[in-house]
C-alpha cells in the first residue's frame, strides 16, 4: 500500500485514473439516463409551446436548468437509497452502495446540482418553470422515494415527476398549464406505467431483495402485473390523441399516434396472453421506442406546418 501512494507521488501522471474513475462515480450518481430522457421530453415540451419557433438560448438555459434538476433528483434518490440498492443485484455496483464515493461528497453534490437547476430555471427562465423543476425533485425523492417501501402504488406517485419535464419545457416556453399542457403530462404520465411496470416483473427478484414494493411482488403467474399494462397501454391510446383534440397537432400526428399505440398495445396483449420474461422485456423495448418516435412526430408536424 505504501508503495502505491509512493509512485502516485512519484508520478503525477498515475493520478490521472483516480481522478477519471471519482469523476465518472459523480456522473453515474446522477443516473445519465434519466436525465437524458428529462431533456428529451423537456426539449419536445419547450419546442410544442414554441410552434415550430426554436427560440435557441431560451432553450439552452431551459435544458441546463432542467438537466441540473434531474441530476440533483437522481443523487439524491442514491444517497437516500443507498443501503438497499447495495442488495440488488442490478444496482449494487452504484457509486455509494460499492464504496467509490462517500455519502457525505454525494449528498453535498446532489444538493448544489439541485439548487443550481432551480437557480437556473428561476433566474434565465421563469418562476413557472422553476417551480415546476422544484416540485419534480420533492415528489421524486419526498414522495416516490419512501412510498416504493410500502406499496406498488407508488409507481403512479412516481409517474407524476416522470411527467412533470414535458410541462416545464412547455412551460419555459410561455406555454400555459392549461389543456395543451396537460395533454403532454398526460402522455408523459400513461407511458411509464407499462414502461415500469415491465421493468417490475423482469427484475422482480431483484426488487424483492431490495426491499420494494413493486406490483410484482405478489405476482406469481405475472397475469396482475400484465393486465396493468394492457389498462395502462389502451389509456395511453386514448390520452396520446389529445394533442390534436386540443390543436396542438394535426391529423397526421393523430394517425401516427395511435398507429404507434396499437402496435403497443398488442405487445402487452402478447404478455398478457402468455407473461414471460421474453415478453416483458419486448413490452419495456417497445416502450423505449416508442415514446421518443410519438415526440418526434409531434415536433415534425409543428416543423412542416
Amino acid at each position: 500500500m505504501a508503495l502505491t501512494h509512493t509512485a502516485e507521488l512519484a508520478l503525477p501522471t498515475a493520478a490521472a485514473p483516480g481522478l477519471r474513475a471519482r469523476l465518472g462515480a459523480y456522473i453515474e450518481l446522477t443516473k445519465p439516463g434519466i436525465v437524458r430522457m428529462v431533456l428529451i421530453t423537456g426539449g419536445a415540451g419547450f419546442f410544442m409551446a414554441s410552434h415550430g419557433f426554436l427560440r435557441f438560448r431560451p432553450l439552452l438555459w431551459t435544458l441546463l436548468g432542467m438537466g441540473l434538476a434531474a441530476a440533483g433528483a437522481c443523487a439524491l434518490n442514491e444517497v437516500v437509497e443507498r443501503a438497499r440498492d447495495a442488495r440488488m443485484r442490478r444496482t449494487a455496483g452504484r457509486p455509494l452502495p460499492d464504496g467509490r464515493q462517500r455519502v457525505g461528497e454525494a449528498l453535498a453534490f446532489a444538493v448544489a446540482l439541485s439548487v443550481a437547476g432551480g437557480g437556473v430555471l428561476a433566474g434565465r427562465v421563469n418562476a413557472t418553470s422553476a417551480l415546476l423543476g422544484a416540485l419534480t425533485i420533492v415528489s421524486y425523492v419526498g414522495a416516490y422515494t419512501p412510498l416504493k417501501r410500502v406499496h406498488w402504488t407508488a409507481t403512479l406517485v412516481g409517474a407524476v415527476p416522470g411527467a412533470l419535464p414535458i410541462l416545464a419545457g412547455w412551460a419555459a416556453a410561455g406555454g400555459r398549464l392549461d389543456g395543451r399542457g396537460l395533454a403532454l403530462f398526460g402522455i408523459m404520465f400513461a407511458w411509464q406505467m407499462p414502461h415500469f411496470f415491465a421493468l417490475a416483473w423482469l427484475y422482480r427478484e431483484d426488487y424483492r431483495r431490495g426491499g420494494f414494493r413493486m406490483i410484482s411482488e405478489r405476482d406469481a403467474t405475472g397475469h396482475r402485473t400484465a393486465r396493468q399494462i394492457v389498462v395502462w397501454s389502451l389509456a395511453l391510446v386514448a390520452i396520446s390523441t389529445l394533442p390534436s383534440v386540443t390543436g396542438m397537432a394535426g391529423v397526421p400526428y393523430a394517425a401516427t399516434a395511435l398507429v404507434l399505440g396499437l402496435l403497443f398495445l398488442l405487445q402487452a396483449l402478447a404478455l398478457l396472453r402468455a407473461p414471460t420474461d421474453a415478453r416483458a422485456l419486448r413490452v419495456f423495448l417497445s416502450s423505449v421506442t416508442y415514446l421518443p418516435v410519438l415526440l418526434l412526430a409531434m415536433v415534425l408536424e409543428q416543423l412542416l406546418a
